[in-house]
């Protein structure tokens, strides 16, 4: 399995279509990271590059995003990538706990999640 974060200085980025480079983690068997490789972010929306259709190619299967619009949201859902919207935090930290404990998508398009003390969170 491979897991996609719209990435900013380790960070989630708060929106995807505006990140400066998408953190792939490659998930072994017992839910470990593997590997984990930048992929820089191409130019323009996300909706209209073809970002979907390289992480499609790559073997992402999963995109934990801060926020998206819809046209984003469609776009990745097509290309067979789950998302799961309202993400924030620290990548690495985000990839583990979606393995550990799951998470569930905000449902929210472009608006900015974060808890009170700056935690990564998405709606688990």
């Amino acid at each position: 399995m491979k897991i996609a974060v719209p990435t900013r200085a380790h960070a989630v980025d708060d929106h995807f279509g505006h990140c400066e480079a998408y953190s792939v983690f490659t998930i072994g068997e017992n839910k470990v990271i593997e590997k984990m490789e930048i992929l820089p972010s191409p130019q323009g929306c996300g909706c209209k590059s073809n970002i979907a259709s390289v992480l499609q190619e790559q073997g992402v299967g999963v995109m934990l995003a801060g926020s998206m619009g819809d046209g984003a949201m469609n776009v990745l859902t097509n290309h067979g990538i789950k998302v799961y919207r309202g993400c924030s935090g620290n990548v690495a930290e985000l990839v583990n706990q979606f393995l550990v404990t799951g998470l569930k998508d905000s449902g929210e398009s472009c608006h900015h999640h974060d808890d009170a003390d700056g935690e990564h969170q998405c709606h688990s």
